[in-house]
Order: structure tokens, then C-alpha cells, then sequence
């Protein structure tokens, strides 16, 4: 696993830990937003950038379903913002990341969907 991807598993991580404990009040990941993160976590390790992996929001290859892209979309409005005064130093590097040019992989995709 690349940096890129352990970075980006620990962000997501954090972001959802902190969004279940505002919205569903627990201290522990309740079960939906557990599902979300293992859901994550699979889509993280499978993605075909590997080391030049960029932000979810600025790929060019949306490898989520749509349901669980918009429960992460509603997710990361309401944590990324807060993370800069709960997390200060993995939201300044996922800020970073974020600012990396994404290079076009898409024809990756259709080369493995035609394999499989």
C-alpha cells in the first residue's frame, strides 16, 4: 500500500469517526458508518493510482457506488472543515494533497473491466 493510500485511509477514518460521534452521538463507529468505512477502505486499497493517488473528490475515476459516495460526500462537507481545528495536521496534508494535479487513468479502468 502506498503512502498516498495510508494517508488517505486515516483521513477518511478520522472524518467519519468524528461525523458518527457529532450525528449518531456513540463513541464507537455505529454500524452504518462502519459499513462506510470498510466500504472506504476497499475502494482506497483498489484504486488504480496506487502511489499518485489523489483525493477522492478530484479523481477522475468515481469508483463508488452512488449511494456510498453521497453518504461520504455528506460526510466530509461537514468533518473536512472541522477537521482543521480537531486534526490540524491531516487536514493541512490532505488540503495538500488535494491540490495535485490528477493524472487520467480511466482507460486503466476499461482495460481491467474488459479482463474481468
Amino acid at each position: 500500500m502506498s503512502a498516498g493510500q495510508k494517508l488517505e485511509k486515516k483521513a477518511v477514518s478520522v472524518m467519519i469517526a468524528f461525523y458518527c460521534r457529532k450525528h449518531h452521538h456513540t463513541k464507537t463507529l455505529c454500524e452504518e458508518c462502519s459499513k462506510l468505512l470498510n466500504y472506504s477502505y476497499a475502494r482506497i486499497e483498489h484504486c488504480i493510482f496506487k502511489d499518485d493517488k489523489p483525493n477522492c473528490s478530484k479523481c477522475t475515476v468515481h469508483c463508488y457506488k452512488k449511494d456510498m459516495r453521497e453518504q461520504i460526500r455528506v460526510i466530509m462537507r461537514y468533518s473536512g472543515p472541522r477537521m482543521l481545528w480537531y486534526n490540524p495536521i491531516l487536514a493541512i496534508g490532505h488540503l495538500l494533497r488535494n491540490l495535485r494535479k490528477t493524472k487520467d487513468k480511466s482507460f486503466y479502468l476499461k482495460k481491467s473491466q474488459n479482463n474481468e
